[in-house]
């Protein structure tokens, strides 16, 4: 019999004891991870989603821009909506990232192990992470896109509540409108989740860099080594996640006439057009300032929260026996 993960850390180790999480703890781990990073990066999760969506520039020196800065839009956001505004969209949001981080987890722990019954790689290697990474995040994305939909339509500020939200969608756009912007999600969601699941190698070659006398805690460890894996995945892959929220609301711009320009896309490749032809291509990067620290605090903290409750629940295991 195959030995299974060591408790705590990401993907499968052919090398650990028997003393591994369960599929239940694993997929506890992820929800928990998921909810608390959720919760702690909502307001940069709106602020990026404000920027990416604004036609004009963001910078100051366009008077017709509504934002031009990370701090002068929260300032603006918190005078004109109130603070709950940063929490704006957090309920489907929260399901989001419970159900992603579950089926992402879950998904990545068993697919490594079959990549090492298969004998297809070691299980240590980047390429196995990059795979297994990939395609577990291609298996969470289908499973909760039509919340990632409702969340990005409520943080772009149109529709008054979730359940009036579902309800007004379905109607007037029919079923299929919580499937907008699947196609850049999967092309993106594989090289993007690949990258973060390169963590583990971020995590040896830190081991490798520090001295053993000056090596940081073990949690720090992994909260950098989340952040560094979130920014190089999220910096390579940014321009699809900015075409992926632009077709989500779209056929939604009469709730967003009163942020400035609006603009219709006939799908993927009328967008990449549209974008380049009137923004250049520094408007396929438009809110990547905050979305590089969303995605080095959501990653860090993803991977930091997830090993912390591994760790939590082999420790109350092991206090039962």
């Amino acid at each position: 019999m195959l030995d299974r993960p060591e408790a705590g850390m990401v993907g499968y180790d052919s090398k650990a004891d028997a003393r591994s999480n369960s599929k239940l703890e694993v997929a506890v781990a992820g929800s928990v991870s998921g909810f608390v990073t959720r919760a702690l990066i909502s307001p940069l999760d709106v602020i990026k989603i404000r920027f990416q969506l604004q036609l004009e520039r963001v910078c100051p020196s366009d008077p017709d821009a509504k934002y031009h800065g990370i701090f002068q839009a929260a300032k603006q956001i918190i005078q004109e909506e109130g603070p709950r505004a940063f929490w704006k969209g957090h309920v489907p949001a929260q399901i989001l990232s419970i159900g992603y981080g579950a089926v992402q987890f879950l998904a990545f722990e068993e697919l490594t192990v079959l990549l090492y019954q298969a004998n297809l790689y070691q299980t240590h290697q980047f390429s196995a992470h990059f795979v297994c990474g990939g395609l577990s995040a291609g298996t969470a994305t289908l499973t909760v896109h039509p919340v990632d939909v409702l969340r990005t339509r409520l943080a772009a500020q149109g529709e008054p509540n979730l359940r009036e939200a579902i309800i007004t969608m379905y109607r007037t756009e029919g079923p299929f409108v919580f499937y907008k912007g699947l196609t850049p999600t999967v092309i993106a969601i594989f090289p993007y989740a690949g990258l973060q699941f390169c963590y583990r190698s971020l995590k040896r070659t830190y081991d490798w860099v520090m001295p053993p006398d000056r090596k940081q805690t073990g949690n720090l460890k992994n909260l950098l080594c989340g952040c560094g894996s979130g920014v190089i995945s999220k910096t390579l892959t940014y321009p699809l996640d900015l075409f992926k929220n632009h077709l989500q609301v779209r056929g939604f711009e009469y709730a967003r006439s009163a942020f400035g320009q609006v603009r219709s896309y006939r799908g993927l490749l009328d967008l990449a057009r549209q974008v380049l032809q009137h923004e250049d291509t520094r408007g396929f990067f438009k809110g990547l300032s905050p979305s590089l620290m969303k995605a080095a605090l959501s990653t860090g903290f993803m991977f930091f929260w997830y090993e912390l409750f591994c760790n939590l629940f082999h420790c109350i295991r092991r206090e039962d026996r």
